[in-house]
């Protein structure tokens, strides 16, 4: 696995990439690194795919961006920008985890297919984000509307502690120490509390990017881990009113928020099995929306 580095939308991005093929854009969430892409991309590889993580805007060794942007309509912009200067085309396919996972919805009619984990799309969250268990879920989003952030989020455990209660009974060790050399630095971990402030807008929009519509843009397969500690799987429920006609959800059992580090040739299969394979002209049928025999509750 090789790290580069390619500018796109005003920001020198590092990624990792691995194989040869139509591009696969692979990208990560809080708190982690493109390194939780290391199951996936000998996969992708291996099927035909040039397999592209990289670490996103603010995440070292990306560079902290100038702008001090992290709207939803920044991070749209660094996906159509990445698509382009990776050398995307018609079968470039796209995968987003956590914050990785928001432009996907808002950019999968960019991508032949397009994969969304542990977030689900526009117009799900709503009135659910102020469900009580919710709320307790995500005391850190508002934490990190305050002054006391930095400081909260540096101490030794906090981090751990999320991906304890996210993914119980997950080991992160290896994943928590890329997460150090990522955001460890005060002006890294800054960047990244700045997504939350950017989300609830405690930080106003730069005005820099066109604003983005709320719409997903093209079939999408979202995966949601039965036992998320940080987003609840019963937002699952209600995903496929707001998906287009062609996309599918599902519950992938016995996991937490970060489903693909924790049962790796699962998720794998499922994700491979939704791509296809790696040239348009070998595609199979693309299958209806619907839910999986067997997937959690459905």
């Amino acid at each position: 696995m090789e790290i580069r580095n390619v500018h796109a939308n005003g920001v020198e991005f590092a990624y990792l990439t691995m194989g040869e093929g139509p591009l696969a854009l692979c990208l990560h969430g809080f708190p982690d690194t493109a390194h939780t892409w290391r199951h996936l991309m000998p996969a992708l590889a291996e099927r035909g795919y040039r397999a592209v993580a990289p670490f996103m805007r603010g995440y070292a060794p990306t560079e902290v961006p100038a702008d001090g942007a992290y709207e939803q309509a920044a991070l749209v912009a660094d996906v159509r920008a990445l698509h382009e200067e990776l050398g995307g085309d018609a079968d470039a396919v796209v995968v987003g985890h956590d914050w990785g996972a928001f432009p996907i919805y808002l950019t999968a009619g960019r991508f032949r297919r397009a994969v969304a984990l542990a977030v689900p799309p526009p117009g799900v969250l709503g009135s659910s984000f102020l469900d009580y268990d919710q709320l307790k879920r995500s005391f850190y989003v508002f934490l990190f509307q305050t002054g006391m952030a930095e400081a909260a989020a540096s101490r030794p455990g906090f981090l751990d502690n999320l991906w304890r209660d996210w993914s119980p009974g997950y080991d992160a060790r290896q994943d928590l120490e890329f997460v150090r050399r990522s955001i460890g630095a005060p002006a890294n971990l800054s960047a990244a509390i700045g997504y939350y402030r950017s989300m609830l807008g405690t930080t106003p929009p730069s005005g820099r990017y066109p604003e983005v519509e709320s719409k997903v843009t093209g079939p999408v397969l979202y995966l949601h881990g039965a036992q998320d500690g940080c987003l609840s799987a019963e937002l699952t429920r209600d995903a496929p009113g707001h998906l287009p006609e062609g996309s599918r959800v599902q519950q992938v059992a016995g996991t937490g928020h970060f489903l693909h580090l924790e049962r790796p040739a699962e998720v794998n299969r499922l994700i491979l099995d939704w791509l296809g394979p790696a040239s348009s002209a070998e595609l199979t049928q693309i299958r209806p929306m619907g839910f999986t025999p067997g997937s959690g509750p459905f």
